[in-house]
C-alpha cells in the first residue's frame, strides 16, 4: 500500500500508546506472510539491543537499537516479536524472531497469528 490502511495505523498507534505486546497480527509484505505479536517500538528496540549486547560478534551494534524518546506523529512501522515467516507448513524461525515492517509495505493483514498443529 502506498498509503497505509487507516485501521492498521490505528492498531499500531494503540500498541504504541498502551505499551502492550499482546496484539497478534498476520501481514503480507512483498508476497511473504509474517505472523506474530506486535510490540511497541521502544520495547522492540530494547529487546534487539539486549540480544546484540549478548553477542560476541554483534555487540557493537547494540547501541543503534537503544530505545529513543517518543516519536511524533502516527506510527510508520510495525514491530513484531515472537514472529515467524510462514513458508509451506513451517514458520521460520521456529522460535520466533524480531521483525520491523513498514506500514506502507503491508498489502494485506488480519488480526491474529497462524499456528500449525501436529
Amino acid at each position: 500500500m502506498s498509503k497505509p490502511d487507516e485501521l492498521l495505523v490505528d492498531i499500531a498507534a494503540t500498541v504504541e500508546s498502551g505499551q502492550s505486546n499482546q496484539m497478534s497480527l498476520t501481514v503480507v509484505v512483498g508476497g511473504a506472510v509474517l505472523t506474530g505479536r506486535l510490540a511497541p517500538e521502544a520495547l522492540w528496540r530494547q529487546r534487539v539491543s539486549e540480544v546484540l549486547t549478548d553477542s560476541s560478534r554483534l555487540g557493537e551494534f547494540s547501541g543503534i537499537f537503544s530505545p529513543s524518546g517518543p516519536k511524533e506523529g502516527p506510527p510508520t512501522h510495525l514491530h513484531f516479536h515472537l514472529a515467524r515467516i510462514l513458508q509451506g507448513t513451517v514458520g521460520i524461525p521456529e522460535t520466533g524472531g524480531m521483525y520491523r515492517v513498514a506500514l506502507s509495505d503491508v498489502s494485506a493483514w488480519t488480526v491474529g497469528d497462524f499456528r500449525y498443529s501436529d
